[in-house]
């Protein structure tokens, strides 16, 4: 028996649940979790890290990431 083609409804709600989770083996058994955040491909808290000032650090109270880059320690 042949495979049926997915409509083009199933195929964007597979590529979204693609986007959404990613497969893990837990116990040799597939459980599927969702990504974690991600802005352009770097993890959300790196990306903040590289890339913020300390005054935006300061007002959204992310103080722990405050005096971390290592460029302004030079």
């Amino acid at each position: 028996m042949a495979k049926r083609k997915m409509t083009p409804t199933e195929q964007r709600k597979k590529k979204k649940r693609h986007e959404e989770f990613t497969t893990i083996f837990i116990k040799g058994k597939q459980k599927r979790v969702k990504r974690p955040p991600t802005v352009d491909g770097i993890d959300e808290e790196d990306f903040i890290e590289r890339n913020a000032d300390p005054i935006w650090l300061h007002q959204n109270e992310m103080w722990k990431y405050i005096g971390t880059n290592p460029l302004e320690e030079e």
